[in-house]
């Protein structure tokens, strides 16, 4: 298929496209149609007769790899086997699953999530007698990543009481066959330093590469790329979006590239296809004000002039009952859906009231960035226990429950039963196998007998569910055999509430099974066909907006995303900027700045802000005062208003007045 750039890109974009020798710097302002740029830049190699093994891209969410990968296939109508469009972390996944023997892991290694990343912290702490309810986790975990990632080092550091922590953390990913989140892109690292034979394949693989969302990568990204790449190199990015400085993400790396390739080509792209002239100078208006940024200014066709409205409620109640009467009204007098809306706060400690809003208005909504039921580590821990019942030979799901609930197998017992595997090139459940009736010392008694009371429990129910009926009464009698129940009180020591909430989800887990074996269109209620369909129900992790609902998200969730109507709600002084920001240096004040550009950048048609004058704050009700970035929006550009207090709507009568109140 003849792409046809004359019709379908702008100058620069075709400029971008066709520039494909050569590193390349495209500086992508918000709405500008990187996507497509990207996506023809592909279909343009392709055409030259580039094979497609020697692309790649990478960017940040498999949501965004999935689109790009779809527009190639419809602009260039071909079958796709060999082109690589992939987020860091999976590419480095990739590469981890060909090699990582070479580090000394097995194949099949599992990768923890936060979920298991803390659980493991847990139990390092425990193993360093330390006490995890003293601990703040999150903040450890958060510690062993910047320590990981090169962020921190130990030296001079005050967390260095943790360093035991972190070396027992490391071993135990390493027993476990596992890694974390960030040795998805330290492993790969790595290998490619003591194994050059094994980057210089990967080097002469990919000869043209494009990254995606370029402010957004952190320095050991930017290092892995550089490791791999040749000459040709193609990044984009807005140093204006950049606003995920606290997981690492560094939006020097633009600075990085120029000087590591200066006889770059710098293509900016300020034409904006999504949002009104005023949407646009307004966000040309706060961003102006950062002083670390490449000049640049949004510009578009649209000529709509409709005012941003900026409405300033009594308090945080009247805010969240404002916004879904507003949305009411704007359905009813624009004609839209639900999901025509995004709401947008700073924190989710913000979206409280405006959930609780949008259900007494009977609002479908989404909260966007909450944790899937299935990732939680309780239905894990159940989950794996069903797919090991279904397939013994499953190392991962083996290892995660063998010591779930404890039971006296340590590190050093599966440390050896997991090179057994090895020496054997067996399943774990082999070497299982050979060590229960083994002769000779290299298991104590002790472990054999706790190896054979687990392999009875297993063997058991396997006997028991393979292809029968019943499954959900059949799962609850294994909970309460291990005393599930009885290892999450343990776990969570003095917080029964938290023990019972964790265990209401197993009841919940074992309710949505009861529910599924009773459909009448379920003609096979059985153990695998269950597996199956959990399979795809947790594949797709990121996909953020569903039809027919309203999107209730953090700003750093919307990224990315665009909505008809967009509400930023909470702007007021100490939210956005957050107060943390203020305290400290500038440069979180223009992050923060950058924040909110990224908010109002969302808006395609119609931008409403709210800002307080009173808020909650734990028990206390605190005044506030608007966000000093307000006063960055030129003022010609903005409606004032002071909306009534939103009570609850009880009647369709009432709605229809207050749509009367509300100009619709």
């Amino acid at each position: 298929m003849k792409l046809n750039f004359e019709s379908e890109l702008n100058p620069q974009q075709a400029l971008a496209v066709r520039s494909i020798e050569g590193p390349v710097l495209i500086i992508a302002g918000a709405g500008s149609g990187k996507t497509r740029v990207i996506t023809y830049r592909i279909a343009y190699m392709l055409e030259r007769g580039i094979p497609q093994h020697s692309i790649l891209a990478l960017t940040f969410t498999n949501k965004a790899a999935r689109e790009m990968e779809a527009r190639v296939k419809e602009r260039t109508a071909r079958k796709l086997q060999n082109l690589t469009v992939s987020t860091f972390h999976s590419f480095g996944a990739q590469i981890l699953r060909n090699h990582i023997e070479a580090l000394g892991w097995r194949k099949n290694f599992s990768i923890y999530d936060e979920t298991d990343k803390i659980q493991a912290i847990k139990d390092a702490l425990r193993e360093c007698k330390v006490s995890a309810e003293t601990n703040d986790i999150s903040k450890i975990s958060q510690l062993f990543s910047a320590i990981k990632t090169g962020i921190k080092d130990w030296d001079n550091n005050l967390d260095i009481a943790y360093k035991p922590v972190y070396e027992e953390y490391s071993r135990g990913l390493k027993v476990y066959n596992a890694v974390d989140f960030d040795d998805l892109l330290v492993l790969p690292i790595k290998l490619f330093f003591e194994h050059p034979e094994i980057l210089e394949k990967y080097k002469e693989r990919y000869k043209y590469i494009m990254i995606d969302e370029f402010q957004d990568t952190s320095l050991i990204q930017y290092r892995l790329m550089k490791m791999i790449s040749g000459r040709n190199v193609c990044v984009v990015g807005d140093d204006d979006q950049s606003i995920y400085s606290w997981r690492g993400a560094n939006y020097e790396n633009i600075v990085n590239f120029e000087k590591d390739f200066n006889e770059l080509l710098e293509i900016k792209l300020e034409q904006n296809y999504r949002s009104t002239t005023t949407i646009l100078e307004a966000a040309n208006g706060v961003i102006s004000n950062n002083t670390s940024r490449k000049d640049k200014k949004l510009w578009t066709n649209s000529l709509n002039e409709t005012p941003i409205e900026l409405w300033t409620p009594e308090n945080d109640n009247e805010e969240a009952g404002f916004i879904a009467t507003r949305i009411k009204a704007v359905i009813h007098e624009e004609k839209r859906s639900f999901n025509d809306f995004g709401v947008l706060v700073r924190a989710n400690h913000l979206f409280e009231k405006i959930e609780t809003a949008f259900r007494e208005y009977n609002i479908p909504y989404q909260v966007s960035g909450g944790q899937s039921f299935y990732a939680r580590k309780e239905v894990k821990d159940i989950l794996s226990y069903m797919r090991v019942i279904g397939n013994t030979d499953d190392d991962v799901n083996l290892l995660r429950i063998i010591n779930t609930p404890k039971r006296g197998i340590g590190k050093n017992t599966i440390t050896k039963i997991t090179e057994l595997a090895n020496i054997n090139k067996s399943s774990i459940w082999e070497a299982m196998q050979k060590m229960r009736y083994a002769e000779g010392t290299l298991f104590q008694e002790v472990a054999k007998d706790e190896f054979n009371d687990f392999m009875m429990l297993i063997e058991k129910h396997r006997a028991e569910m393979l292809g029968k009926r019943g499954l959900s009464q059949k799962l609850r009698a294994l909970i309460e055999e291990i005393d599930y129940h009885g290892y999450l009180v343990l776990e969570n020591g003095k917080n029964k509430n938290a023990a019972h909430y964790k265990y209401y989800n197993i009841e919940m887990l074992l309710e949505s099974i009861e529910k599924w074996e009773r459909d009448p269109d379920n003609f096979d209620p059985t153990l695998y066909p269950y597996l199956n369909r959990i399979s795809l129900i947790t594949q797709d992790k990121d996909d953020n907006t569903e039809s027919g609902k309203a999107n209730i998200m953090t700003i750093h969730a919307s990224k990315g995303l665009e909505f008809p109507v967009v509400f930023i709600a909470g702007a007021e002084n100490g939210n956005i900027p957050s107060e943390r920001s203020l305290e400290e240096n500038s440069s979180n004040i223009e992050e923060e700045r950058r924040l909110f550009y990224v908010a109002i950048t969302r808006a395609m048609n119609k931008l409403i802000i709210t800002s307080c004058r009173k808020r909650k704050k734990q028990q206390t009700v605190v005044d506030r005062v608007p966000s000093p970035f307000l006063e960055e929006i030129p003022s010609h550009l903005i409606s004032n208003h002071n909306p009534e207090t939103a009570a609850p709507i009880t009647s369709t009568s009432e709605f229809v007045l207050r749509l009367k109140k509300l100009g619709a």
